[in-house]
């Protein structure tokens, strides 16, 4: 099963399902983003500087694009700017300090509830707007080990599971310990969820074989700018 996905939810893999559906979110990023006046700052939260280069972003001298991690990514254009931080705790920067703040599939990697609490009140609090991305609960693919109905199990048959196995993305991790504290740290979020956490977004939901894959949380654009249907 895992050698068969793999080809299909490879974003490396231009001709995969992933890219192609990543082509098209950032198609409705950048249509949301054509009326914002430039220049601009846009932050990236878990971001990597090659995602802004495959979507042609490297080198447009009007935006800066901040990009957060908890290790320091690597920059090479003058409009990028690397840091370190936690996507909880953004408490170097200020309110409303970036035009936009950007997020693909991250939110479901900071830990629990509260955790993920925590980072979309930083995402609203440091973005005049925002756009988030995270993958479904209900799709039946779990998407980082690549197992059907792999976030439906319990826990410990989770970790198991993942210091048995190469499962996905992600080696085997021989230690009961280090698995079970892996597989814990990945929280997928359901529709009513993500509502929760932001109550005044558009959602938007992306699709495969009429099943919703993942969806976008987008808010703080001006009405006109709703692009795709709730």
């Amino acid at each position: 099963m895992n050698s068969f996905l793999r080809p299909i939810y490879d974003n490396g893999r231009s001709d995969s399902l992933a890219a192609h559906m990543r082509r098209k979110r950032f198609a409705l990023f950048r249509q949301l983003l054509s009326s914002v006046p430039r220049p601009l700052t846009i932050l990236d939260v878990g971001g990597q500087q090659r995602f802004w280069e495959v979507m042609g972003f490297a080198q447009e001298p009007d935006i800066v694009v901040t990009l957060l991690n908890v290790d320091a990514p690597d920059v090479s254009y003058p409009n990028f700017v690397s840091v370190t931080g936690d996507a909880t705790q953004m408490t170097q920067f200020a309110d409303g300090q970036f035009e936009v703040v950007f997020s693909n599939s991250v939110i479901e990697h900071v830990g629990a509830w509260a955790q993920q609490q925590r980072m979309a009140q930083e995402v609203q609090r440091v973005g005049r707007r925002y756009f988030v991305q995270t993958p479904n609960y209900f799709f039946p693919i779990e998407p980082h080990f690549l197992f059907v109905g792999f976030q439906w199990l319990p826990l410990e048959m989770r970790a198991w599971l993942h210091s048995h196995f190469n499962l996905g993305w992600r080696q085997r991790v021989p230690d009961r310990n280090r698995a079970r504290a892996a597989v814990g740290q990945i929280r997928l979020l359901k529709r009513q969820e993500l509502r929760a956490l932001f109550p005044q977004a558009h959602l938007y939901e992306e699709k495969v074989f009429g099943l919703t894959k993942s969806f976008v949380v987008y808010g703080g654009w001006v009405a006109h700018e709703q692009v795709a249907s709730d």
